[in-house]
């Protein structure tokens, strides 16, 4: 090498990754005899590798002696003389001498490369319509900038039938372990660094650039914050205003931006810079605030919404995190609020997405971000069991899992179709199923055909007893038809359907969901709280199913929700206890619960006396410490001032055993008092009240203040008893 450009040159190359479909392309039109287009036009978002790109078109056409001229758009003023005087420059030309008088009498090929296209917009018109039309018919014009033609462009029929668009995408997962198999990056480090990069050129280029100064580290997003500094001034030059970038970190925070997600997400009472409470919707139009962000080049518009590029998401994302973890935490919360709104007021596969649209708050946590599909989702509709599909299930199962397991599942179809979900393609053909199997309808018979039925009716039978009314289910077979349950668009259905069927199916108990690779879904299923049970695993045809179970006893639906919400914004390294008030909630038998109830009333004067009682860790207790938790939460977010202030990272305060005592009080207390509503109970109010809440030093006192004989009042008693039992029996259970 004779010269330092030609080893700069050199090294360029020698690191160059990818790309093959959009060189061939380049390279195919640059030799054929006539062009197949005059206009090829690059577009992507900031640092995805455009003008690596335009440097190796100009490497081929210097290797194949086709006359180039390079125009980097950020040099030039945007002003037709100052474009002209560039070419004159960049070609050398006598101060006489016409740049466009030359370019117009080219016989040979000619390429001429015009970089950072975005620079110099202004000059689009004057370009299309002036400059370009007198070029040489052998001269090809490659435009890159991060954004797509004008619609000046497509307007034009002759444009469009002479350009051709190439949108740059990041490089795929195996281009980029190519890239960092030669930065000699240890393999251990590949997967958290394309978790985070998503294939992004100048992320991974970043990323190898930190590994060269310091060889022994471990790749955190979070712990690399001048990266996320220079990624996100590639993606954003400037934001207008404060509310702008609201509205863009809120984009990054849920799945899709839509008018009224963001609308409702920004209308919290906020600090202005002047100090003064407004809603953001008073201060500037939320369409204004959606039209920019959806002119924005790494902000993509799919049918349901906006989203942006996978690395502008995590880097925006990485930035807030570390810049202003507090506001980060109260997006997810208004986020979480707008989307429990949405799902009372959805049905059908518009509840579906937005149950997507929950979970995807989740979606920073890895145990959950490499277990569902993100994207927009496909054509599958959730559909009931038609009889003209029975023969592809059970070909599903056949195919999966055996012809012993088809045969069980054939049993299962029979006994509880209506029990099955259907998730059909386009062609209205079943994608992928799902059998929830209700173990409590299942007759012994049933029970005895299915080694994994019968293996969760045992451990029920050992371990948690189902009392009246109440149901459990397992989740016996679901499949996707091309991928089984591996994660893909029908899985992520599927297990959206699963959360639905818990949230709404009244009685629900106990859920089983047997898996058939366990392992692969431990992170997941412990994150959402569904413990591994191995002594529920079973075999069917010498395929072994390990399966995870959750007690919606112990923890019901709303604090199950409760518990993701903190578990929302924790990162990777951090914990959440899933025990909602500190120790293990109590499933008692009805006559446990009637003796435990007894006790209560007799001890209710005497809070030292009840400490012991089970109700103190029952459900209903806690439901009610629940409640007041989210008031506290609502109240503190809607009185602060500005995010800085709110402190919802911090755990809820569920109350100390006195607390939970004057609930357990409070409880009994409104179920003697609810006798009073109806004239037959009224006596038996009067008998329970003054023997426990108002209490007489003796019953025989209280019999004489009742004005009753004493037999009477005893019958009263038990039976005020009685029914202050099956009130909060039935409260407990519900």
């Amino acid at each position: 090498m004779t010269s330092l450009l030609q080893r700069l040159s050199a090294e360029r190359n020698r690191k160059f990754v990818g790309r093959g479909r959009e060189l061939e392309l380049f390279l195919d039109a640059i030799a054929s005899r006539e062009l197949p287009f005059h206009i090829l036009h690059v577009f992507g978002p900031g640092g995805v590798g455009k003008t690596t790109l335009m440097q190796q078109f100009l490497r081929f056409c210097e290797r194949s002696k086709i006359s180039t001229i390079y125009v980097e758009g950020r040099n030039i003023e945007a002003a037709p003389e100052s474009f002209v005087s560039t070419l004159h420059s960049l070609m050398g030309l006598n101060e006489s001498d016409s740049p466009l008088h030359l370019l117009a009498q080219r016989e040979e090929r000619n390429v001429i490369l015009i970089d950072t296209y975005e620079a110099i917009i202004q000059l689009d018109e004057w370009l299309r319509e002036v400059f370009l039309p007198h070029l040489s018919v052998n001269t090809l014009i490659v435009i890159a900038g991060r954004n797509p033609p004008s619609s000046g462009w497509y307007s034009d029929p002759g444009w469009q039938a002479l350009m051709h668009t190439l949108p740059l995408r990041n490089l795929t997962p195996e281009e980029s372990q190519t890239y960092l198999t030669t930065q000699d990056i240890p393999t251990t480090q590949h997967q958290a660094i394309l978790n985070f990069t998503h294939g992004h050129p100048l992320a991974l280029s970043l990323v190898a650039e930190m590994f060269a100064q310091g060889k022994e580290i471990s790749f955190q997003a979070e712990s690399a914050p001048n990266i996320v500094k220079t990624l996100l001034s590639r993606f954003i030059k400037e934001v207008p205003t404060p509310l702008h970038r609201i509205a863009l970190e809120a984009c990054a925070v849920i799945r899709l931006t839509t008018e009224a997600a963001l609308n409702q997400i920004l209308a919290v009472p906020q600090n202005t810079l002047a100090g003064e409470a407004h809603s953001l919707g008073e201060i500037l139009d939320v369409h204004d605030l959606f039209e920019w962000l959806r002119g924005l080049s790494f902000i993509e518009s799919g049918q349901l919404g906006l989203f942006p590029h996978d690395l502008a998401r995590e880097v925006l994302i990485a930035d807030l995190r570390w810049r202003n973890s507090e506001f980060y935490t109260e997006l997810h919360h208004r986020a979480r609020q707008y989307y429990t709104k949405r799902l009372e007021q959805t049905q059908g596969q518009e509840k579906h997405r937005v149950l997507l649209d929950y979970i995807f708050l989740h979606r920073d946590n890895s145990a959950i971000r490499s277990c569902f599909t993100w994207g927009e989702q496909s054509s599958l509709l959730t559909d009931s069991l038609r009889e003209s599909d029975k023969t592809a299930l059970l070909r599903m199962v056949a195919e999966y899992e055996g012809e012993e397991s088809a045969k069980i599942a054939d049993h299962w179809l029979k006994r509880q179709p209506q029990n099955v979900v259907v998730f059909r393609d386009l062609h209205s053909e079943p994608a992928g199923f799902a059998m929830m199997v209700a173990l409590h309808t299942a007759t012994i018979e049933d029970l005895s055909a299915d080694p994994g039925a019968l293996a969760s009716w045992q451990y029920l039978q050992t371990h948690a007893p189902l009392r009246p009314s109440e149901g459990a289910t397992i989740f016996r077979f679901w499949m996707a038809r091309d991928t089984y349950q591996a994660v893909s668009p029908t899985q992520s259905l599927i297990f959206i359907n699963f959360v639905q069927y818990f949230q709404k199916t009244a009685g629900l108990a106990y859920t089983f969901l047997p898996c058939a690779q366990a392992d692969n879904w431990t992170a997941m299923l412990n994150y959402f709280d569904l413990t591994r049970l191995s002594e529920t695993d079973f075999t069917v045809g010498g395929r072994h199913y390990g399966v995870y179970g959750h007690d919606w006893r112990i923890v019901s639906p709303a604090a199950w929700k409760e518990i993701l919400a903190r578990k929302e914004v924790t990162t990777d390294g951090e914990s959440v206890d899933n025990t909602p008030i500190g120790e293990p909630l109590l499933v008692l038998s009805q006559p446990e619960f009637v003796e435990a109830v007894q006790n209560a009333l007799r001890n209710f004067s005497c809070p030292d006396a009840l400490q012991n009682n089970p109700l103190v860790r029952s459900r209903s207790v806690y439901e009610v410490l629940s409640r007041s938790v989210e008031e506290q939460i609502f109240t503190k977010t809607s009185m602060s001032g500005s995010p800085k202030d709110m402190q919802l990272s911090e755990q809820p305060d569920y109350g100390h055993l006195r607390e939970r005592i004057n609930v357990l009080q409070n409880l009994v207390k409104q179920a003697v008092e609810s006798l009073q509503s109806s004239p037959r109970d009224e006596k038996l109010y009067r008998a329970v009240y003054r023997t426990y809440l108002n209490p007489a030093p003796t019953q025989e006192q209280a019999a004489e203040l009742l004005d009753l004989p004493f037999s009477t009042y005893r019958r009263h008693l038990k039976a005020g008893m009685t029914r202050v039992t099956d009130i909060l029996w039935q409260r407990e259970i519900s």
